[in-house]
């Protein structure tokens, strides 16, 4: 007999102001959790909205703290699509592009470590190859795992690996799916799920256009060797591919919510020259099973996302655009539904 309960969601105040496409992470210090929301697009939509705003939020609190922006080592310092990810009492910013007033968009190859209690910086290790819209999993608490992306010119296959504790970059076992940017990612243990995002294709005649691919792949890490990763195909939850989810993994299943099904430039607008719609989907992945679950809807769909953050059960996007591709400062919680 299967029961279904719901686990109580605390209460997360709105950001200080409205912001797209921002790399959140969460960091835990003698248990006292944080959140962070690092960079992003601001309300304008325009490429002066850009912007390397950071806040942390003491989970508890009543209100987020602006903290010290994020570094850049190039000439324009915000920047949108970087990701982020917490180890240990620190949060890993990664990459992320920066937009001019021509249009150009240039991928950061920019990795700096934030101490969140003396609201400081450390500069790491450049990436080997920059990538920007991709993802940022850990793993053991010391590897962190870049998969695929975009880098300046075109989608990579690359999967990136970054050791915290010897400050290095070292390349794992390529990713076997067609490389894609905006994808969502999370990992359970050894298993990364990679699913969606948009790939580049070539035509006849023009210039090249972008496509949103509805694929899953699972990769299972090697035991004795953290660079070498199994990649297998996992059927899709719908059939229907979704641009900037948000995911994580909680209690060994894999979320994914949110996110559009008609690819988007940084403003909301379609490649297709219509306005993306944000989508209110969360889809659960069963390691053990190999198999996917509908879950009941989002009250509030999104889009724009560059991760999802877990805290006592609930699921929380930070941000991002509603389904009128309006940046919002909204921190929308979901109810995690466990089976026992």
């Amino acid at each position: 007999m299967s029961l279904l309960f719901s686990i109580a969601l605390a209460t997360i105040p709105a950001l200080p102001e409205p912001v797209a496409n921002n790399a959140v992470a969460k960091v835990v210090i003698d248990e006292q959790a944080y959140f962070l929301s690092f960079m992003g697009l601001s309300s304008g939509k325009a490429h002066t909205d850009v912007h390397n705003k950071v806040w942390v939020l003491k989970v508890g609190d009543n209100a987020w703290q602006a903290a010290k922006a994020v570094p850049s080592t190039l000439p324009l310092t915000g920047r949108l699509a970087s990701t982020a990810v917490g180890v240990g009492k620190h949060a890993y910013v990664f990459g992320g592009y920066t937009v001019s007033a021509d249009h150009q968009e240039i991928s950061t190859p920019d990795v700096y470590r934030y101490d969140v209690l003396s609201n400081s910086y450390t500069q790491l290790a450049s990436m080997p190859v920059p990538v920007d819209d991709s993802v940022a999993l850990k793993y053991q608490q010391r590897y962190i795992y870049l998969v695929s992306g975009w880098h300046n010119d075109g989608n990579v296959n690359l999967v990136q690996v970054y050791d915290t504790q010897t400050d290095t970059w070292q390349q794992a076992s390529p990713f076997l799916g067609q490389p894609v940017f905006g994808q969502a990612a999370a990992i359970s243990g050894n298993t990364l799920l990679v699913c969606d995002g948009v790939k580049t294709q070539a035509n006849a005649d023009k210039r090249r256009s972008f496509a949103a691919v509805a694929q899953c792949l699972k990769g299972t890490i090697d035991a004795d060797n953290p660079l070498k990763i199994d990649w297998r195909t996992v059927p899709h939850p719908t059939g229907v591919a979704h641009y900037r989810m948000a995911a994580t993994s909680f209690n060994g299943d894999i979320y994914m919510m949110g996110g559009s099904d008609n690819p988007y430039n940084y403003n909301g607008m379609g490649y297709d020259g219509k306005p993306a719609p944000a989508s209110d989907h969360v889809w659960r992945f069963d390691i053990e099973k190999n198999t996917w679950q509908v879950m009941p809807k989002a009250d509030t769909a999104s889009m724009d996302h560059r991760g999802l953050l877990e805290h006592q059960g609930s699921l929380y996007r930070l941000g991002g655009m509603d389904n009128n591709q309006q940046v919002t400062a909204d921190a929308l919680g979901y109810k995690v539904k466990l089976s026992l």
